[in-house]
């Protein structure tokens, strides 16, 4: 057996990749939209809550925007790679947050990238950054676009020439493959699924999920922090990868492929996470998993929301560490179709690429039994059987593919004038079930007074650890009811500004994988030590030294001052 696998060159990969369009307006794909069921659903749903069947806000297309003139122009050696077309703009303007899709259906871009990069090697990329801190050119770094906490928005304040968003979709491949260590040496640019699928020969897989997968990028990932689908163990980017090489406006940041090391502050922690601040992620070793083979899941009804917490909080101090551990409380079940809202209802799941699952998921019955939690021991019995797809088809299965879905009501929802939001937290277990209840009540007061009327907050797990979990809270409210969409996005902002000072007030965190970006920022100057503050600027001046690349998440360039960015600032 090869040790080492070569993937396809640039040339060969170019016959086997095409990407689709992406919605420039919302979520996804021009040519991927809800089925007439799920569009009937949400249709049926704002009528309920507005009172009557509101009126569509249709959405835009290109020749309703007026973009203004870009304000730099590419130098000939570089313009064969940059684009100034309305789509590319339009397309690289805003993330996909709520707000960002609520100003898309405004027809309001107020922050248009200038110009657009598309580079297909990490030489392009050194040319486009030397050239954007020569000309004074603010650069966004762009993978699929998902954010949604204003990360990818070129709003960068005054104090630039233009801003300059580079695009690494044409970086894209898994370039190496070692299958003796497991890893794979793979582009910063490459979707989740182009990902999976030049793994997927080799009965590899990087088995990181998250809900923006289809349409989010390795890079993305790493910059970003990301957690994916699953709820234990590997849960977030950081714990896949081996090594990186970032492109920096000083030069190129290129760390050692090892399994671990104790020599000092690690180079790689400093990337993931930095949201492009630094410079811009172009490939990365990544820690890979054999396929699994055997996979179990099972659906456990507790009647409170403590018992539950309780048997949670029991599987993830056992070591079983299951793939998937989602806990839904009562109304979150009943939001999903999975219960009628008297109940708790935890989706537990098992993988395995080695050994049969029977003595995990036993273990983990028992102790959600001595917990209150009851399950159909038939339906375990038959996920456990020879062949069969439960991990893909049971509990878990059917979660995860309605996970991946949801983004895409948001599409249609806005237009009806209603708001649907999450905001997500971690917190250690001692201190949860004050914090849960706190939470509920202050956020659910907060929208209540910003919306005028009645509204409830729900809960699930997304992820969980030993000491503690990963609360993900969700919410409904209407937005406007006679489709002044402006008065969605108002009462948006609002809510997100409260939320985020709920949170970090009761000691969680402001975002466990929704990254900072512009729309968190005012949580995490909260969340930060002050002397980390000091070193982190401290680091951008040594690799950003014109201060150019992605001003305003996390920190503001040294000199520079940004003031209030972002959607919540009024950008």
């Amino acid at each position: 057996m090869a040790r080492h696998t070569r993937g396809p060159t640039l040339s060969e990969f170019a016959t086997l990749s095409h990407r689709r369009r992406l919605r420039f307006w919302g979520w996804g794909y021009e040519d991927e939209d809800l089925t007439p069921e799920e569009a009937g659903r949400i249709r049926a749903s704002a009528a309920k809550a507005i009172g009557h069947a509101p009126d569509e806000i249709p959405p835009p297309v290109e020749a309703d925007f007026d973009l203004p003139a870009p304000r730099a122009a590419a130098p000939p050696a570089l313009a064969a790679m940059v684009s100034a077309t309305p789509y590319d703009r339009l397309t690289h303007a805003l993330g996909k947050s709520f707000g960002d899709v609520v100003r898309m259906r405004l027809r309001r871009i107020d922050h248009a990238p200038d110009l657009v990069a598309f580079p297909k090697t990490p030489d392009d990329v050194g040319r486009l950054l030397d050239w954007a801190s020569s000309a004074n050119l603010a650069v966004v770094p762009f993978g699929g676009g998902s954010s949604v906490a204003g990360g990818v928005e070129p709003d960068v304040g005054d104090s630039y020439a233009g801003s300059l968003v580079i695009d690494t979709q044409h970086m894209n491949r898994v370039v190496e493959i070692d299958r003796l260590s497991r890893a794979a040496r793979i582009e910063a640019g490459a979707l989740g699924p182009e990902i999976e699928a030049q793994l997927r020969p080799h009965g590899l897989t990087l088995r990181h999920f998250p809900q923006s997968f289809q349409i989010s990028t390795l890079g993305g990932w790493i910059a970003t922090r990301s957690g994916g689908h699953f709820a234990s163990l590997y849960t977030h980017i950081d714990d896949f990868v081996e090594s990186t090489t970032t492109v920096t406006p000083a030069g190129r940041l290129e760390t050692r492929r090892l399994p671990g090391s104790g020599a000092g502050p690690s180079p790689d922690r400093m990337i993931i996470g930095s949201e492009g601040m630094l410079g811009i992620i172009v490939e990365a070793w990544m820690r890979l998993q054999d396929r699994p083979t055997h996979q179990t899941s099972a659906s456990i009804v507790f009647s409170t929301m403590g018992q539950a917490a309780a048997a949670v909080r029991a599987l993830t101090q056992s070591g079983l560490y299951p793939s998937n551990c989602r806990l839904l409380d009562p109304l979150e079940a009943a939001g999903n179709g999975v219960g009628d809202g008297a109940a708790a209802i935890l989706v537990l799941g098992f993988e395995s690429a080695d050994h049969p699952l029977d003595a995990w998921m036993g273990r983990a019955l028992e102790l959600v039994a001595d917990h209150g939690g009851a399950y159909d021991r038939e339906a375990v019995a038959a996920s456990l059987a020879p062949g069969a797809a439960s991990g893909r088809e049971g509990a878990a299965g059917q979660w995860r593919n309605a996970f991946i879905r949801m983004p895409y009501g948001r599409n249609l929802s806005v237009g009806l004038g209603m708001i649907g939001d999450t905001f997500e937290t971690a917190i250690t277990w001692d201190r949860f079930d004050g914090f849960y209840a706190a939470v509920r009540e202050r956020a659910a007061k907060a929208i209540g007074e910003i919306c005028g009327h009645s509204a409830a907050v729900s809960c699930r797990f997304t992820h969980v650890y030993p000491d503690g979990p990963a609360p993900y809270f969700s919410y409904q409210a209407v937005g406007t009811r006679d489709g002044r969409l402006e008065d969605s996005l108002a009462k948006w902002r609002d809510i997100k500004a409260a939320t985020n000072e709920i949170v970090v007030s009761l000691g969680g965190t402001v975002t466990h994988h929704h990254a900072v970006g512009r729309d968190h920022r005012p949580g995490y100057e909260k969340q930060i030590p002050p002397l980390f503050r000091a070193a982190l600027i401290a680091a951008k001046s040594a690799l950003d030294p014109a201060g150019v690349m992605n001003p305003g998440v996390l920190i503001d360039p040294a000199g520079r001052k940004m003031g209030q960015t972002g959607v919540l600032g009024g950008g």
